[in-house]
């Protein structure tokens, strides 16, 4: 498996109050198994594809359903230039800039449209 391309769409994250819920859901869809992220104590779990093991995409507990969501993460080589550059072309901070124990850094925006994104470093190899 190759590494994502910077400026590239290279995680999703479905956020529910109902995780297992939506786990099995789309387990039985399309066959994706789940490991616990441990960055996230138990509240998020990453999303890995048949015959690939490298995860993709994750499922985030949110408290309600009005919390509920799907995204996209778009792999930067900087979160903090990206979130600057975002900024001057008119997007809004959804998120600030995190780096979690891992070593991941990300953050989330809403475009121009008020589309929710977000962009991403991933933790050194």
């Amino acid at each position: 498996m190759t590494a994502p391309t910077p400026n590239t769409v290279a995680w999703f994250q479905i956020g529910s109050d109902n995780p297992e819920q939506v786990k099995s859901f789309y387990a039985d869809l399309f066959g994706w198994s789940y490991l616990a992220d441990p960055d996230f104590d138990g509240n998020y779990d990453m999303v890995t594809y048949p015959g690939n093991p490298q995860p993709r995409g994750g499922i985030a507990r949110t408290p309600d359903s009005t919390a509920n969501h799907a995204i996209f993460y778009v792999l930067v080589t900087d979160v903090a230039a990206t979130i600057a550059t975002a900024e001057k072309l008119g997007a809004k901070i959804e998120a600030p800039l995190t780096k979690t124990p891992s070593g991941l850094i990300f953050a989330e925006l809403r475009d121009t449209s008020g589309n929710h994104f977000g962009v991403f470093t991933p933790p050194p190899a």
